[in-house]
């Protein structure tokens, strides 16, 4: 967390994220899962791997849009594009499905 930002201010900017997404991954358009918050199980994970962290692929999950050391700005998308994402920015991960997509086809 940026030490100029405040956990109520973080608080309030994700809220206000949640709101904007209407239920809905950011990027893709695809349902949130609400009923997902707080199932994770660590035991679980270890155990079963790959196809247990599938089942919450559509976990609601707060992405940083911005650089993390610059003004922050969120926006909610599912655990799976978070994760597929990860670091990149918004034109990076665009551009990066695009390339994924001229592959396959």
């Amino acid at each position: 967390m940026r030490p100029d930002i405040t956990v109520a201010e973080y608080k309030v900017q994700i809220h206000d994220a949640v709101v904007r997404s209407n239920g809905k991954d950011a990027y893709t358009g695809e349902a949130l899962d609400w009923s997902l918050l707080s199932k994770w199980n660590n035991e679980k994970a270890s155990k079963e791997g790959s196809p247990y962290k599938k089942e919450f692929a559509l976990l609601p999950s707060v992405d940083h849009v911005s650089e993390r050391r610059g003004p922050t700005n969120f926006t909610i998308c599912t655990w799976r594009t978070n994760d597929a994402k990860n670091d990149l920015t918004v034109e990076e991960f665009v551009q990066l499905c695009g390339r994924v997509i001229q592959h396959m086809r």
